[in-house]
C-alpha cells in the first residue's frame, strides 16, 4: 500500500516524501497552504509523547533490590525458602504413589474347595512380573502350558499377593487383571496427563495473576480431588479424579519452583533447588514404609494428601513473589511488600533504612505506572529466547524419555531379571541411582556451569545408549560362535553397567534442563517457560505406561529414536547461554540479550567478535532503542560481555 501511494504521488508530478514520511523542505510550505483548514490543524498537532521509561534501578532486581533486602541474609527470606522446601516431601509422596496404588500383583485362582490348591494357577502381573521372589508365596499350583492365556483368565475368584507392602490396592480391589489389565495403564496415564495439562495451564496463569494465587488454589483443589480419590467406587472414577489430582499437583510444583528461584540471589539458586530435590527424594525413600504402616490403599491415599492441609496457612504467611511484582511493574504492591520485608527483617536502624533510600524514591515516582503483564506466546516473536526454550524442552523430553529405556533394560523387559528379584530391591535401586545423580550434579554444575554440566551428562547418556544398542548386539552375535569364549552372562553384565550409567546421566539431564530453563526464562514469562519444559518432561515419562500398554512392542525402536535425539541435543546444547552466577532476566529484552558466550574466555587484548549494540543498530537495525531503555548499557556486547 505504501509503495502504491508513492507511485501515485510520483505519477501526479508531486515530489516523493522522505523516508520518515515528510515532504521536502521546499514543498512543505506550499502543501500546507493548499491543504484545507482542518487538514492544516491535524498536521500541526504535536505527536503524542513517548511512554516514559521505567527506572533501570527498579528493573535490576538482583543488582539493586535484592541486596537492599539482604538477599538470603535476611531472616524472613530464609523462612520463605524453608517454606518452599517443606512441601517437597508431600510432593515426593504423591509423585511415587502409583508404584504402590497400581502395583500389579501376582494372582491365582481360588479353587472350588476353598483352599486355593485345587484348580488355580499362578500368574504374574505384566508390569512387575519379576518381583515375586523373597516373599511368602502362594500355594504350589499347576501352571498351564504356555499359550493357554485365554483359559488362564476363566476364574470366578482371584487371590492376590501384593508385593508393595499393602494388603490390597486398586488392582486387587477391582480385579484389574487379564482382560481388564489395560485399565491399570489408563490409571497411570491419568496422573501424568493431568500433570502435563497442569504445567501448561497453571504456568500461564502464574504469569498473569501471580505465583501465590496459583499455589493456594492448587492446594485447595488437590485436597478436594485427592481425598475424593480414596472414595472412588470404580476404576473410572479413580482415573478421572487422579487426572485432576495431577493437574493440581502440577500447579503446586510449578509455583513453588518459580518462587524458590525468584527468592534467591545468583550464587544460591542451584543449591536451594537441589535441597528441594533431596527432600522430594526423601519422600520417595520413605514411601515403602508409609505403605507398610497404612496397609490399605485408601488410607495410604488419604495420608499422602492430608499433609497439604498445612499449606492452607500459606495464605497468611507466604507473600507474592516480589521479583514478579517488580518485573510486571506493579509498583504499589511492590512498595508494600518491600516495607513488609524490612519490617520482618527488623531493618529499623538508620544504616539499614539508608540502604533502601536509593530504591524507595524511584519506586515512589513509578507508583502511577500501569502493570505490564506478558503471556508466554510473546516468546514466538523473539530471536534467541524461543530457541533456548525449545532446546531445553527437547533435552527434558529426551532425558526423561530415554530414562525408561534404561530402566527396562536394567530390570529386564523379558521374562528374566538381570539384577534382583525383589520389589523393594528394585524400588530402592531406582531411588539410589536418582540420588547418586543429584549428588553428582552438585560438584559438576559448580565446576562446569549449567551448560557444561548439561553437555557432559548428555554425552554420557548418548554413549551409554549407543553402546547398549550397538556393542551389546555385537557381543550377542559373537557369543553364538563356538570359539568366541563369550556367554550371555557377559552381555548381561555390560547391559547392567550401561543401564546404570544411562539412568544416572539421563536423570541429571532431565533435572538440569528444568532448572536451566527456569534461569534463562525472563521473570514475566517464567511460569509459562517452566510449564513448557516440565510438560516436556511429562511427555517423556508418559512413554513408560505407553510401552507397558503395548506389552513392550516397539521397545527397540523407541530406544533408537531417543538415542538419535541425544546426538541432536549435544549439538543444540552448545547454542545455549551460561547462567551460572548471572542475574535472572526480568523481561523479554533481557532474555534476548541472555545469549551464548564463548566456551573459552577471550585472550587479553583480543577484540570480541560480536558487535556492540550501538554497532548492531547502525548496521542492521535489529536492536531498537528499547534495549537501552530497559537498562542494557551501550558498551555491552551482544553476548553479555563488556566491550573494550
Amino acid at each position: 500500500m505504501a509503495i502504491d501511494r508513492r507511485r501515485e504521488a510520483a505519477g501526479a508530478g508531486r515530489p516523493l516524501p522522505e523516508e520518515n514520511g515528510s515532504l521536502p523542505a521546499g514543498e512543505a510550505g506550499s502543501a500546507a497552504a493548499a491543504a484545507p483548514p482542518a487538514a492544516a490543524e491535524i498536521q500541526t498537532l504535536p505527536p503524542p509523547p513517548p511512554a516514559a521509561a521505567c527506572s533501570p534501578l527498579l528493573l535490576d532486581y538482583d543488582g539493586s533490590v535484592l541486596p537492599f533486602l539482604r538477599g538470603l541474609g535476611g531472616g524472613y527470606q530464609k523462612t520463605l525458602v524453608l517454606l518452599t522446601w517443606l512441601p517437597a516431601l508431600f510432593i515426593g509422596f504423591s509423585q511415587f504413589s502409583d508404584s504402590f496404588l497400581l502395583d500389579q500383583p501376582d494372582f491365582w485362582c481360588w479353587g472350588a474347595d476353598g483352599q486355593g490348591n485345587g484348580t488355580g494357577h499362578l500368574a504374574r502381573g505384566p508390569a512387575n512380573h519379576s518381583h515375586a521372589a523373597g516373599m511368602l508365596g502362594p500355594p504350589a499350583l499347576p501352571t498351564p502350558p504356555p499359550g493357554d492365556n485365554a483359559s488362564q483368565c476363566h476364574c470366578h475368584e482371584w487371590q492376590y499377593r501384593i508385593r508393595a507392602g499393602l494388603s490390597h490396592n486398586v488392582v486387587s480391589q477391582w480385579g484389574l487383571v487379564c482382560e481388564s489389565s489395560w485399565k491399570v495403564h489408563i490409571a497411570k496415564f491419568s496422573l501424568l496427563v493431568g500433570l502435563i495439562f497442569g504445567y501448561l495451564i497453571t504456568g500461564c496463569i502464574a504469569d498473569w495473576v501471580g505465583r501465590r494465587p496459583v499455589l493456594l488454589f492448587s492446594v485447595i483443589f488437590i485436597l478436594i480431588f485427592g481425598l475424593t480419590v480414596a472414595l472412588s467406587v470404580n476404576v473410572t472414577m479413580f482415573s478421572t479424579l487422579r487426572f485432576f489430582e495431577g493437574f493440581c499437583l502440577a500447579g503446586i510444583i510449578l509455583s513453588l519452583y518459580a518462587l524458590r528461584i525468584e527468592l534467591c540471589p545468583p550464587g544460591h539458586r542451584f543449591m536451594v533447588t537441589m535441597v528441594a530435590s533431596f527432600i522430594a527424594m526423601a519422600g520417595q525413600f520413605l514411601m515403602p514404609g508409609l505403605a507398610v504402616l497404612c496397609r490399605n490403599w485408601q488410607v495410604l491415599q488419604s495420608v499422602i494428601i492430608c499433609p497439604f492441609l498445612l499449606m492452607l496457612l500459606y495464605w497468611v504467611v507466604f507473600p507474592e513473589s516480589l521479583r514478579w511484582l517488580m518485573a510486571t511493574q506493579q509498583f504499589e504492591a511492590s512498595k508494600q511488600l518491600i516495607l513488609h520485608f524490612t519490617n520482618k527483617n527488623r531493618m529499623n536502624t538508620e544504616s539499614d533504612i539508608s540502604d533502601i533510600k536509593g530504591v524507595m524514591p524511584e519506586l515512589e515516582k513509578e507508583l502511577t505506572r500501569r502493570p505490564k503483564k506478558v503471556c508466554i506466546v510473546k516468546v514466538v516473536g523473539t530471536r534467541n529466547l524461543w530457541k533456548n526454550i525449545v532446546v531445553l524442552c527437547v533435552n527434558s523430553l529426551t532425558g526423561f524419555g530415554i530414562h525408561h529405556c534404561f530402566a527396562k533394560s536394567l530390570m529386564g523387559h523379558e521374562a528374566k531379571m538381570t539384577i534382583t528379584h525383589n520389589f523393594y530391591a528394585d524400588y530402592y535401586t531406582m531411588a539410589g541411582i536418582a540420588l547418586a545423580s543429584c549428588l553428582a550434579m552438585c560438584p559438576v554444575v559448580g565446576f562446569l556451569g549449567r551448560r557444561g554440566g548439561l553437555l557432559l551428562f548428555m554425552i554420557l547418556t548418548a554413549l551409554a545408549s549407543l553402546l547398549q544398542l550397538g556393542l551389546l548386539n555385537l557381543i550377542g552375535k559373537y557369543s553364538k560362535l563356538p570359539d568366541s569364549g563369550m556367554s550371555d552372562s557377559v552381555k548381561d553384565k555390560f547391559s547392567t553397567a550401561f543401564s546404570i550409567v544411562g539412568m544416572f546421566s539421563s536423570h541429571a539431564v532431565g533435572s538440569l534442563s528444568v532448572f536451566f530453563c527456569a534461569e534463562i526464562t525472563p521473570t514475566v514469562i517464567r511460569g509459562g517457560g517452566l510449564g513448557l519444559v516440565l510438560a516436556s518432561a511429562g511427555f517423556g515419562m508418559l512413554t513408560a505406561p505407553i510401552m507397558e500398554l503395548h506389552n513392550q512392542k516397539g521397545y527397540f525402536l523407541h530406544h533408537v529414536i531417543f538415542a538419535c535425539c541425544t546426538l541432536i541435543c549435544i549439538i543444540c546444547i552448545l547454542l545455549l547461554p551460561e547462567s551460572k552466577n548471572q542475574n535472572l532476566p526480568e523481561n523479554i529484552p533481557d532474555g534476548e540479550h541472555y545469549t551464548r558466550k564463548p566456551l573459552l574466555p577471550h585472550k587479553k587484548g583480543e577484540q570480541p567478535l560480536l558487535l556492540t549494540n550501538s554497532e548492531l543498530k547502525d548496521y542492521s537495525g535489529l536492536h531498537d532503542s528499547s534495549a537501552v531503555v530497559d537498562g542494557v548499557p551501550e558498551n555491552t556486547t551482544a553476548n553479555g560481555m563488556k566491550s573494550m
